[in-house]
């Protein structure tokens, strides 16, 4: 389930085949269509959910309601079927999108964060695995722009971010750099599955109840209440 940002992404893996998968960016909220999206899923394969093995999420960062409505669901169905969930990173995850790219380029997914931050980490693939660079963080877009033009290396970037700041991209990025194209670009839960298979052979499994999403940072309220707070004193 990948619920992370402004798509929303179901899918069923068995054995390292994708068996479905069900994926709309559209203006409705995940609330409206992510439990639909599973049921279609569940009818059209003759899916008995008793039947799987463990619930991978898109745990974070992300939209914060986003997140909190996949967390919802993945932690309901774990709880309703006794499965354990597979937490996988959102970025680490869409950067998955673009498995075994050449390892002299660097992959950055980029999430818009608002407030000209963006939610991202850097990644490369070496003997087909997935390398992390730098792990996901919440930074400003130019930070960014600077840890990536001191590191010298090509860059492919994909995301939502990538719409919001392409001109800034352009403007300040002294290195080759490229945009995934639409196929691959935004968050798909067939990546968050992938990506969860080879956790879930190496044990990396919470329950229902110990998951909890990684925001990484505030919520917009909290931080204005922080700020009233701080201005009362």
């Amino acid at each position: 389930i990948d619920s992370s940002g402004l798509v929303a992404s179901v899918a069923v893996i068995e054995e390292e085949t994708l068996v479905a998968e069900y994926t709309m960016n559209y203006k409705k909220t995940h609330s409206q269509t992510l439990l639909p999206m599973l049921e279609e899923i569940k009818k059209s394969i003759d899916l008995d959910l008793s039947s799987i093995d463990a619930i991978a999420v898109a745990a974070g960062p992300g939209s914060f309601t986003g997140l909190r409505i996949g967390s919802a669901t993945a932690k309901g169905l774990g709880l309703a079927l006794d499965k354990p969930l597979i937490s996988v990173p959102t970025v680490d995850a869409l950067a998955y999108n673009l498995y075994d790219t050449d390892e002299d380029t660097i992959i950055c997914p980029i999430m818009d964060a608002r407030r000209k931050q963006v939610y991202t980490g850097i990644y490369r693939f070496a003997d087909h695995e997935l390398v992390t660079v730098s792990r996901q963080k919440a930074i400003a877009v130019e930070e960014l722009i600077r840890e990536l033009n001191a590191l010298g290396e090509a860059v492919i970037f994909l995301g939502d971010g990538v719409t919001v700041y392409q001109e800034m991209l352009k403007e300040n990025m002294q290195v080759p750099y490229s945009f995934a194209p639409a196929h691959l670009n935004k968050q798909r839960a067939g990546a968050v599955g992938a990506l969860a298979e080879k956790y879930y052979r190496e044990g990396k499994t919470v329950t229902a109840a110990e998951h909890q999403p990684e925001y990484l940072r505030v919520s917009q309220a909290e931080r204005e209440r922080a700020e009233r707070e701080a201005g009362k004193k």
